[in-house]
């Protein structure tokens, strides 16, 4: 263990020695302090918060990774380019002891550098709140500036219906393959659509399951319901008026509430009582349309319960910690590229993964669509079949990865008050650094012990 930190302090030291360091944290707190002062919000506590904290925490994060990818390709392939590295593998070191000291060295610097500039956004969130009107301010203390743990509705057995239907299908069997398959898309898509309308006047019923966390509620004042819903035809106010009621299941009593309007296309919330689920944190709630009109809540987004479990500062710290996984995973990458090539090539590939990673989402458009180049139907009819034939499966692969790395989108949770919990944090550090960068840093370890070190011509 002694190698490993002497070689992650050297690490450390030669960040200081070349000005990385303080160029890394004048550059964070020039953006933590000034990118606030330029951008502007709509006044109210969701606008300031998500407005700050996502072209922030944005920034640094960027700043950060290009860094990391750039420290950690010139750590290895400039020690072995200018020999120097030569000086410690004739010790008795293992290579493996040079690749893990020189990774725990640059995760020790981005520790550092994302502590300090996450403490100057939470003290300039903390200071710019205070200039907020005071009706704003409590909505910040209440439902923003908090950590809340998020429940969805219990599984509507889609799929089971799905099959049951497909089965009742009369002449099934004179079907051929494509044709079934046919009728099932067109039976799932019908399925999937009545699950998300509450058709005119007519009554939706959600089935939530608190679990554990029922157990919880009776120091909490009040309940949080999150919806977003659509409408088929607009109105001139996009108001929408609706009554809601809860009850338990099994029980026929129910808790009614005043029926109240509510916007459309965006998150809504409002407060109900703790005590109405069950002791085993059962909730029936039901809605009751009073339009004339088809609304549609989204399965993935159309309502969820929220209740308040820690305080924002915690969740901001463990919002840190995801992030810091995801550089711990970028400086395994460099290393190991900087293992068996040059700098510059080291440095053009990891920043080309970046910028691919950064793609995702042109990439799942294209899969989406099926299509790479984009055009009229008559353009590229030759070529457009073998990019497809070529690329998409890339596509799928690389989205598959991104996918994986991407545990949680701590901004994103952060912005909207949501928790995020020990669990969430373990599994990104989990998954991220002990999957992924355990991966990356096997192969760095093996091209580097494979690499001739006595064939490297130094610079001078």
């Amino acid at each position: 263990m002694q190698p490993i930190l002497a070689i992650a302090t050297l690490t450390w030291k030669s960040a200081f020695r070349y000005r990385l360091f303080w160029v890394l944290l004048v550059a964070l707190m020039s953006s933590v302090v000034l990118l606030p002062l330029i951008l502007k919000d709509d006044g109210t506590a969701r606008g300031f918060v998500q407005i700050l904290l996502t072209y922030t925490l944005g920034l640094i994060l960027a700043l950060l990774g290009v860094s990391t990818l750039w420290l950690s390709c010139g750590a290895m392939a400039r020690d072995v380019e200018e020999c120097q590295i030569q000086m410690v593998v004739v010790k008795p070191v293992g290579r493996w002891k040079v690749w893990i000291g020189k990774w725990l060295g640059i995760l020790m610097l981005n520790t550092c550098l994302l502590s300090l500039s996450g403490a100057s956004v939470y003290t300039l969130l903390q200071w710019r709140a205070s200039h907020l009107t005071p009706f704003q301010q409590r909505i910040l203390r209440e439902e923003i500036l908090v950590s809340r743990a998020s429940f969805k509705p219990l599984p509507a057995g889609l799929d089971e219906e799905i099959e049951r239907r497909f089965k009742a299908t009369r002449g099934l069997e004179n079907l051929t393959p494509q044709q079934r398959l046919e009728v099932r898309y067109d039976i799932a898509k019908r399925v999937y659509v009545a699950a998300q309308i509450v058709p005119p006047r007519q009554v939706r019923t959600w089935a939530f399951d608190l679990g554990y966390a029922s157990r919880l509620l009776s120091t909490n004042q009040y309940l949080s319901i999150r919806v977003k819903f659509y409408p088929n035809s607009t109105n001139e106010t996009g108001l929408y008026k609706g009554m809601w009621f809860f009850s338990r299941p099994g029980i026929p009593e129910r808790t009614d509430y005043e029926p109240f309007p509510l916007a459309s296309a965006a998150p809504q919330e409002f407060r109900v009582r703790a005590d109405l689920p069950d002791a085993q944190g059962r909730l029936l709630v039901h809605y009751q349309s009073l339009e004339d009109i088809t609304l549609i809540f989204p399965l993935d987004e159309g309502i969820e319960i929220l209740y308040r479990d820690s305080g924002f500062g915690l969740n901001f710290a463990r919002g840190l910690g995801i992030l810091l996984a995801w550089l711990a995973l970028l400086s395994a990458i460099g290393l190991s590229a900087a293992s068996v090539s040059s700098f510059p090539v080291a440095t053009f590939f990891s920043l080309s993964l970046l910028i691919v990673v950064f793609s995702s989402g042109t990439l799942s458009e294209s899969v989406q669509d099926q299509n790479v180049l984009s055009g009229r139907p008559d353009e590229f009819q030759t070529l457009r079949p073998v990019a497809n034939a070529i690329l998409l499966p890339v596509f799928r692969g690389v989205l598959a990865l991104v996918k994986a790395v991407d545990v949680a989108s701590p901004v994103e949770s952060l912005s909207n008050g949501q928790s995020i919990t020990w669990s969430i944090l373990g599994t990104a550090w989990l998954q991220v650094v002990g999957g992924f960068g355990g991966v990356v840093a096997g192969i760095g370890i093996w091209l580097f012990s494979r690499r001739e070190l006595a064939a490297a011509q130094g610079t001078s």
